[in-house]
């Protein structure tokens, strides 16, 4: 079965402060290339969101939170997703060593 991979506006925006950071640091072809590939492991998640692991911020929400892993060290993001029936909504997209979510960020 195939899902429905919708971005909330603050993943969106994640998104783009991740670009423009890119873009503000001179990121040639292979940074460009590197945010490409951002986007099509999003796309993925079209096909088996479920694989993703549980995300550690779990057991502090009331929905289920997977998340999946973008990057090799020390430049891996994490993309935290929620599956709503045939609908894959990507909340954030967080750098791997930034705290955990609470429910101010």
């Amino acid at each position: 079965m195939a899902f429905e991979v919708k971005y909330t506006a603050r993943a969106g925006n994640d998104l783009d402060d991740i670009l423009g950071w890119l873009l503000a640091k001179g990121a040639d072809e292979t940074g460009l290339r590197w945010f490409r590939g951002l986007r099509k492991a999003v796309g993925t998640l079209a096909e088996l969101p479920h694989r993703c692991v549980l995300a550690r911020e779990n057991d502090s929400v009331p929905f289920e939170m997977r998340q999946l892993l973008y990057g090799r060290k020390p430049h891996v993001y994490r993309i935290l997703v929620t599956v709503e029936g045939n609908t894959v909504f990507i909340l954030r997209i967080r750098h791997g060593r930034r705290e955990s979510l609470t429910a101010h960020r």
